[in-house]
This record gives C-alpha cells, structure tokens and sequence, in this order.
C-alpha cells in the first residue's frame, strides 16, 4: 500500500500543530515546527486566508489520518465502525485508532513514535498474550498483554524509547512493566486519554455530508 515516505516535520507544519511523529526530537529543541511554525512550501510563511467549514473539516481528518499513520479507506472503514458503534461516534472513532497494537506499543514507551511501532510489529518482534502479531491494525482489549519478545529486548532502539518513558507518560489505561519490556491494558481508552488537540465533531460533520 502506497504511505507516505517524505519528512514528516513538513506534516506537523501543513497542521499547524505538534504530531509527536519523530519520537524524542520533538521533544528537543530541534523540532522543526517549534523554529518554523508555520506551512512548508514557497509561501508557507505568508498571511493565509480563513479557512470554510469544509476546509477545517478537512484539515482536522487530515491531522487524525496522519497521528495515527492511517491510509484514507482503513480511516473511512473506522468511522464506518464508529458510527455502528453505541455511543458518541466521534469518540468511539478515536477510542478505535487508540486501541491499534502500534498505537499502544507506542503508548507504551516500546518505541518512540507510531512509525517505529509499526515497525517492530510487521517485523513480528511483538507478542500479545504470548503470541506472535504482526498485524498493526489489530485491536487490543482490557486485560490483553503486550510485550517485546525476550529476543529482541536487546535492540537498542527499544531501550532508548523506554529510557525516555518517564518524560513522555504512559496513559491510565496502560500499565508498563518497564524492566520486563512488557504493558497491560488495564482499560478501554477513554477521551481523556488523548492529549493532542482533536476535534473529532468536525470529522463526524465531514463524512456525513
């Protein structure tokens, strides 16, 4: 499937906000979004002009899609989920893109951001309830156990990302055993739970036209 292998800084400046997408250095004072806050591109630094309902409505899916590294059919067959779904679909949405196993080996700590998440799990170095996934799409649920397979535990990467856990946070509904390379969900994601800035109404508004 066709994904997107350019610099990802230019996404979080095409956003107009932090996408956490480069682990550690956007942390740093190295981030390019913090010394260029502004659109990438020729003009990306001139006056802009107010968006419609339909552009925000955009941007905001576009700013989901690119969080959680989601291709435009696997995040329209999502809300089709969400809006199946009891309760608010907009947060049902969320809490779906939430309980991916790459989205909570990064929540984790086990890597540093999303992408590197993905990685370890296509390379099978991740294992849920002592098995092998490989899926990074597959949906966790409260009392699954998530953990790095004791070969791979040597793998420099993994233990850089959880040297910086304590400054990233581990959210509520996840329990980490650092120095056992392995998580538990204690709990289903709840809305508090997400600390980037989504308005997830405008996505609802978006794909029921």
């Amino acid at each position: 499937m066709a994904r997107y292998k350019g610099p990802v800084c230019r996404l979080c400046r095409r956003e107009e906000t932090k996408l956490f997408l480069k682990g550690d250095r956007c942390y740093s004072e190295k981030c390019a979004f913090e010394r260029r806050a502004y659109a990438p591109g020729q003009h990306g630094n001139a006056r802009r002009r107010k968006r419609s309902d339909y552009g925000e409505q955009l941007r905001e899916k576009q700013k989901v899609r690119r969080i959680y590294g989601i291709l435009e059919k696997q995040f329209r067959n999502y809300y089709a989920r969400a809006s199946r779904m009891k309760g608010v679909t907009g947060e049902n949405l969320l809490q779906l893109l939430e309980r991916r196993l790459d989205n909570v080996v990064y929540r984790l700590g086990l890597a540093c951001n999303r992408s590197e998440a993905r990685q370890l799990t296509l390379h099978r170095h991740v294992l849920v309830n002592g098995k092998r996934v490989n899926i990074p799409s597959f949906l966790v649920k409260p009392g699954d156990e998530i953990e790095i397979r004791e070969k791979s535990r040597s793998i420099a990467r993994i233990a850089d990302s959880l040297a910086g856990v304590d400054r990233r946070g581990v959210v509520q509904w996840l329990e980490l055993d650092k120095d056992n390379f392995r998580g538990k969900v204690a709990a289903m994601p709840s809305r508090e739970d997400i600390s980037i800035q989504i308005r997830e109404q405008l996505i609802v508004e978006l794909y029921s036209k």
